[in-house]
């Protein structure tokens, strides 16, 4: 007789990732029972995995240990059905996504109707924050992530999608009102809307390899693109944002762009992926699916 099933494993790992067994309800059966099989995985164990009590839910070390091989154990059990459900269906199951506010906004939220579409089987579960998430720790399939700076070298898979420039932004009535900037240096004379609560200045560079370091009148500063982008659309100044950010509003004409020759830096959209989750076929699907609709 076994010492115990991949059920027991799953229950396990799924209590441990959600934090409690109240908060493992996704599971669609009681608290209660989730507790019952995880207490009868650890008597046929021998050991304690988890400490609880009413106010507390804290893996013990051998939990903590014995969680990370159970853990692997689900993933390669996922990839041996994934083996069968690639030939006889389309991707199907749950994949867990992380992405900031920024980029779940302005990047992922659009193209969610059209991935449901392709794939009506999958399930996919977006957890969006602006604190940094351990994908491997916390179970993630799939995080898209947003950043200026090059991410550092890790056990991740990283797959670049694009690089979106920052355009110099004001609303038609702003420069019907104030003029329209002619060169970089001409900004410090209008109100300008910074992205960066401590800084004054924009390092912009042309389309011929010019560069320009240009202080600046701020009227406000914000650290939010959305609020960036509705305050330069109301009129309160130049603004500078990612494609990423204003397309849609430069499509509708809300804002337009000003030195349209100039930028002020990029910033890139990179999946990471832990590289086991990597090959299973759902979590391919969504990461082919992003890279077709964002890769640019």
């Amino acid at each position: 007789m076994a010492l115990f099933n991949l059920n027991d494993l799953h229950l396990f790992v799924q209590a441990v990732d959600s934090g409690s067994f109240t908060a493992a309800r996704h599971l669609g059966m009681p608290k209660s029972t989730v507790s019952k099989r995880v207490a009868e995985l650890e008597r046929r164990l021998g050991v304690r995995l988890i400490q609880r009590t009413s106010r507390s839910f804290a893996l013990t070390d051998l939990g903590r240990e014995f969680f990370q091989h159970a853990q692997a154990s689900i993933i390669e059990a996922e990839m041996a059905e994934g083996i069968v459900r690639r030939h006889l269906a389309e991707p199907a199951g749950s994949v867990r996504l992380t992405a900031s506010v920024p980029t779940a906004q302005f990047t992922l939220t659009e193209h969610l109707p059209a991935l449901t579409a392709r794939y009506p089987k999958l399930r996919l579960s977006v957890h969006v924050t602006d604190r940094f998430v351990d994908i491997v720790q916390e179970g993630f399939d799939i995080a898209l992530r947003s950043h200026r700076a090059t991410l550092p070298d890790s056990a991740l898979v990283q797959r670049r999608l694009a690089s979106h420039p920052f355009y110099i932004l004001a609303s038609p009535d702003y420069l019907s009102a104030h003029g329209q900037p002619r060169r970089p240096e001409e900004l410090a004379e209008h109100a300008t809307i910074m992205t960066s609560l401590t800084e004054d200045q924009w390092r912009l560079t042309s389309d011929g390899g010019d560069e320009a370091l240009v202080t600046l009148q701020s009227v406000m500063a914000a650290d939010e693109p959305y609020l960036l982008m509705e305050a330069a659309a109301a009129g309160l100044g130049i603004t500078c944002l990612p494609t990423s950010v204003c397309r849609k509003a430069l499509a509708e004409g809300q804002l337009v762009r000003v030195l349209p020759e100039w930028t002020a830096g990029s910033i890139e959209t990179t999946i990471l992926m832990p590289h086991r989750r990597g090959q299973l076929p759902a979590v391919r699907a969504v990461v082919d699916f992003l890279a077709e609709r964002l890769t640019g």
